[in-house]
């Protein structure tokens, strides 16, 4: 097969148009052409009033070897490398030991499914509920106030990426194409096949359900084991080598081949690794708001007179400004047509994030506006940003009223320093509640100050982003792991053999993807590990 790049076509264009393509680029005529796929499709809106969509191909011709000779040195028309994936190991016959993950959000799914499908019947603990259950809780807590601590938008089945647009991109490097390997289990698992070719993919939180429960029926099937509202409490480690598992209610579990997938909201499970002399360290993360505008108004900013079109869907932007006193603001899991969610895994603590569903048709956008902040901001202690994470959610705890509401304010009062205490235009989706106040002492100073300079700065690159009506809810602190649990080359733990710190919480991972893939990454490393010793 050929691969051919950047075809470049108008919104309205049809098939014929495309194949009319393939065959100016190649030079070819119409009998020599086979066939073509799309591998990608995305398009280019820097001029919001004549967009196109950019192609990438993968094309058969009954005279392929001629023409990759043909365009040897055209870095736009080359031989498409080989997406299928391959396993890397087979489980020996006689398994002695079966690999424990921990976790099941993207990270532990992807490293359980792989580790089945190799034969290694891997055992996944999960401390929140199976999915459903998971979701009844969730939506209980936003509607009632009722929070569980091990059944949230953190903990439970999916993880916390149930709960959020469902992005499947990721600026990762992948030599090895597993995100090919994860697209085509989720489209197995019943997500739509234009996730495949799209190049902002995304499926929503009710499909993510559905396919969740699928990929874990194969993983059983496969043999591998699921338990729920497992939380592991403490690790045994002899010599420097992991051993086994204490559960909760005190089951020990042997193994010492175990991944660690547990998110970046796991602090119990952090403060246990931590005080059993696993090596950890402080890593940079951000602390913001989420911001809202109208939908229709983000549409029109960045599609103008296309702002509507079926194929572009719902407009989605990414944002960051460097500010005068060194740090940066960026925006972050920016939800097109979705809502603010209340996103805390702890009492008496409030924590926002985003969610989308797959036709992303609710009225706002939302995305997080963050400011960079890194260990130097809260020196000493591997997990100081941990205890600061603590300390502003709390804070947004009291200034939301004491019960979960949010604390919010709009944009034109924050910028102003007034405190609001009336809505514009734009409505709050944040569940529970809000409570208007001034959000100047929700974060530190240096944070306030440069989300007061980037926001107007982003009213360049899309106009009406610092407009008056537009609302600030806090507190956005999640946004990745505070800690990086250490691990080398062979993936395992620097100084704990046998660990395998994995995905968001370990500190490789920041999404749905990049957290697939390194699970992935994991069960390939375990199975080789395990074939090795066998």
């Amino acid at each position: 097969m050929i691969r051919i790049t950047n075809i470049k076509l108008p919104l309205d264009h049809n098939e014929k148009d495309l194949t009319n393509a393939i065959l100016f680029r190649l030079r070819i005529t119409a009998d020599k052409l086979v066939s073509f796929t799309v591998f990608r499709r995305g398009y280019d809106a820097r001029k919001k009033n004549e967009i196109y969509l950019i192609y990438t191909l993968d094309v058969d011709t009954r005279i392929n070897a001629a023409l990759l000779k043909k365009f040897e040195d055209n870095q736009q028309i080359k031989a498409a490398p080989d997406m299928n994936y391959n396993f890397v190991a087979q489980a020996p016959a006689e398994l002695t030991e079966r690999p424990v993950v921990v976790g099941f959000g993207p990270c532990g799914l992807l490293a359980g499914l792989v580790l089945a499908q190799m034969g290694y019947k891997p055992i996944i603990l999960e401390r929140g509920k199976e999915v459903r259950e998971r979701t009844k809780d969730t939506f209980g807590f936003w509607r009632k106030k009722e929070l569980n601590t091990e059944s949230n938008v953190q903990f439970g089945e999916g993880g916390a990426g149930t709960f959020s647009d469902g992005k499947l991109y990721t600026q990762v490097k992948d030599p090895k194409q597993h995100s090919r390997k994860v697209l085509t289990e989720f489209v197995a698992a019943g997500a739509p096949e234009e996730i495949m070719f799209v190049s902002k993919p995304h499926i929503g939180t009710f499909r993510l359900v559905s396919m969740v429960e699928k990929m874990r029926a194969e993983i059983i099937a496969l043999g591998g084991e699921i338990r729920f509202s497992a939380r592991v409490d403490d690790v045994d480690i002899e010599d420097g080598q992991i051993t086994g598992l204490t559960l909760a209610d005190g089951e020990k579990i042997k193994s010492r081949h175990v991944a660690l997938a547990v998110g970046h909201s796991a602090r119990d499970t952090f403060e246990m690794l931590y005080a059993k002399n696993v090596y950890i360290e402080a890593k940079p993360f951000s602390i913001g708001f989420r911001i809202e505008h109208k939908q229709s108004m983000i549409d029109e900013a960045l599609f103008g007179k296309n702002a509507g079109n079926e194929i572009l869907g719902a407009a989605d932007y990414k944002l960051v400004h460097h500010c005068k006193n060194g740090r940066s603001v960026y925006s972050f899991c920016m939800c097109p047509g979705g809502t603010v969610v209340a996103a805390t895994s702890e009492e008496n603590r409030v924590v926002t994030n985003g969610m989308s569903q797959y036709s992303r048709s609710e009225r706002n956008a939302n995305s997080a506006v963050v400011v960079g902040i890194d260990p130097s901001d809260y020196p000493g202690h591997p997990l100081a940003g941990i205890e600061l994470q603590r300390q502003l959610e709390s804070k947004a705890y009291l200034m939301g009223g004491s019960n979960y509401d949010a604390p919010a304010q709009t944009v034109g009062d924050f910028l102003k320093g007034n405190s609001s205490d009336t809505l514009g235009n734009v409505e709050p989706s944040f569940k529970p509640g809000i409570k208007l106040t001034d959000l100047t002492d929700a974060l530190p100073a240096f944070a306030i100050d440069a989300l007061r300079e980037a926001i107007p700065a982003f009213n360049k690159k899309i106009r009406g982003f610092a407009i008056n009506d537009a609302l600030l809810t806090g507190v956005e602190t999640r946004t990745s792991s505070p800690i990086n649990i250490k691990r080398g080359e062979d993936c395992q733990s620097i100084n704990t053999k046998g660990l395998y710190p994995a995905g968001e919480g370990a500190g490789y991972a920041g999404g749905i993807m990049s957290a697939a893939i390194d699970g992935i990454k994991i069960a390939e490393a375990m199975a080789l590990s395990i074939n090795d010793q066998a």
